[in-house]
């Protein structure tokens, strides 16, 4: 529910006035949902630190009525007491502990899915551009730092404030003076830690960026490893690998370098402190104006309170991080769709043929650049099959992509069944246009999953009628586990020509009102190639057909051939072999 409410791409004209505000802001949209179980973890915090604090007054009185006055059965008392406490305050620790996970694990998913779904908005375009590796790192690393920073941040500060007040509070009653002693040098501690805000951050952006690197090397080359070894480039790629492992380990040298002396001098500076109150109470002791339980008492809640100042200190320096991450993270929500859904979606005529309009269609990825595509004017009629041609970076995917609506023309309209895309539901717009294309999209998973992945209500009968149409039982009953059958990740355990009748059961299934193939049969044969056109043709007889070849067997059977030129769409004559 959060993730709905705080909407990445609900607010551009708010975000740009103030981009920090709007992104704490869109942050803390997803805590506040749990504000009052946060506010549950608070209390359980005051409650086990005000017993935690209870334990050092009673040990002055232990020491001072009770050993030192040699009353035991007050010291009996007082050490049931103690232990009473202790035991009280590890109970509602651990329930404190229980909610937090709770809690943090839901804002954490939260965030996570909102970027995700997020992405899943963007355009090819942007993938195209974007690394993959540094995509997850940001969905991971940075979304799980800002995630500590929302939750982490905010109740260790309330602990920490409570814990630190309430130490000095009872320090101060039993000596004002050793209590002032005592934090005379936090206000150094504070501004060495300003002074260093400027190299964290730098230091923590590298360190991202670095890593980032990293995971788009692995996932990169762990997908292309057939390829890496059939040019024998192995050595090359692990010694780019070293490059990345060194350039990341000197960076986060420097970082852990940075981050101990964020840490390290206030300590010593502490430590410091610690050493003045004990030479300043024990001649207080000694001259008799401070009791031997007084100074225990006062050195147990001054360690007390030396935890607090240390979180609340390294908190800053987290939130240095934090906000690199946060950085990092609202660079990818605020790029905006390309395309957007439509207030009101008009439904698709019911019995519709799946006519296919383009008119007067222009459109560049550059506004500034020339055009991709220029005035396209196209009919295809319903039931029909029209074939595309033309050159590499023509722009005929360019056309498959508007078709989909990845994105929307800069001119002209696409009228599917008599209704502008842009009219349409996204979603049962890319469900009625199937996409068989050269490089068939294939998951880790079973054989069986991959045919439903368009269809996952599809009944097992509607599967396996759909894999025997697309002759897919033929191959699929020889292997061991049948249609359990793990294809491997992006389907590298089936042949090119088994991943392509694989798409197209899966087309079969979805059941479309227009199917593309765009090279769908380049991976076989000419041979095969005419055996799975007739299929396509015989299985998708009522359906339109768009096909995009370079080969004269895909085309067979089309009412209409055209080749995209320079922008255009113009008739084309009919490659050798292919009937009129």
């Amino acid at each position: 529910m959060a993730g709905k409410l705080t909407d990445p791409a609900e607010e551009p004209s708010r975000r740009a006035a103030d981009p920090q505000a709007s992104a704490l802001g869109w942050l803390f949209g997803f805590v506040r949902p749990h504000a009052g179980r946060l506010a549950a973890i608070v209390l359980l915090s005051l409650a086990s630190t005000g017993l935690a604090l209870a334990q050092p007054y009673i040990t002055k009185f232990l020491i001072d009525d009770g050993l030192l006055a040699g009353q035991m059965a007050l010291v009996v008392w007082l050490c049931l007491a103690m232990v009473t406490a202790g035991l009280a305050g590890s109970l509602l620790a651990a329930l404190n502990r229980w909610h937090y996970v709770s809690v943090s694990g839901r804002i954490l998913f939260a965030l996570r899915e909102a970027v995700y779904r997020h992405l899943q908005r963007l355009s090819p375009a942007y993938y195209a551009r974007s690394r993959g590796g540094d995509l997850m790192n940001r969905l991971d690393g940075d979304v799980g730092e800002i995630q500590r920073f929302a939750v982490d941040t905010l109740l260790a500060s309330v602990n920490g404030v409570i814990a630190l007040a309430g130490a000095l509070a009872l320090m101060a009653s039993l000596s004002w003076q050793l209590s002032l002693l005592a934090l005379v040098l936090l206000p150094a501690e504070v501004l060495f830690l300003r002074a260093m805000r400027p190299r964290v951050e730098a230091m923590t952006r590298r360190v991202r960026e670095r890593s980032g690197d990293l995971t788009s090397f692995l996932f990169d080359t762990l997908g292309t490893m057939k390829f890496i070894q059939s040019v024998a480039a192995e050595d090359r790629e692990a010694r780019r690998l070293e490059g990345l492992n060194r350039s990341y380990l000197k960076d986060l040298l420097r970082l852990q370098m940075v981050n101990f002396a964020t840490a390290a001098v206030p300590n010593l500076m502490t430590s410091l402190s610690t050493a003045l109150v004990f030479i300043a109470g024990g001649t207080m002791m000694i001259q008799g104006r401070l009791t031997l339980g007084a100074l225990i008492a006062f050195s147990a809640y001054l360690a007390r309170a030396t935890g607090p100042v240390q979180t609340l200190l390294g908190l800053y320096v987290a939130s240095l991080r934090a906000r690199v991450s946060l950085t990092r993270v609202m660079e990818v929500t605020r790029v905006a769709p390309a395309v957007a859904q439509p207030a009101r979606p008009r439904p698709l005529p019911a019995g519709g043929a799946g006519e296919v309009r383009f008119e007067g269609l222009s459109f560049g990825y550059d506004p500034e650049g020339p055009p991709v595509l220029e005035d396209v004017d196209l009919i295809a009629r319903g039931g029909g099959k029209i074939g595309l041609i033309g050159i590499s970076g023509a722009g005929k995917t360019t056309l498959i992509d508007l078709l989909h609506r990845h994105y929307d023309p800069a001119a002209g309209r696409i009228l599917l069944d008599g209704l502008d895309l842009r009219d349409l539901d996204l979603s049962e717009l890319r469900r009625k246009i199937a996409v068989v294309a050269q490089d068939t999209v294939l998951f880790a998973g079973s054989v069986a999953d991959n045919i439903r992945y368009a269809a996952p209500e599809a009944s097992d009968a509607a599967l396996r009628e759909a894999a025997v149409r697309a002759q897919v039982d033929r191959f699929v009953l020889a292997l061991p586990q049948g249609y359990d059958t793990e294809v491997g990740a992006r389907g590298t355990a089936l042949s090119g020509g088994q991943r392509q009748r694989l798409a197209i059961a899966r087309a079969l299934l979805q059941d479309p009102l227009v199917l593309v193939l765009d090279e769908a049969t380049s991976a076989v044969d000419y041979e095969t190639e005419a055996r799975i056109v007739q299929a396509i043709d015989e299985l998708f007889p009522d359906r339109t057909r768009l096909v995009i070849s370079h080969r004269p067997e895909a085309l067979q059977g089309a009412d209409a051939i055209l080749e995209l030129a320079r922008g255009r769409l113009v008739p084309a004559a009919r490659p050798a072999g292919v009937p009129q």
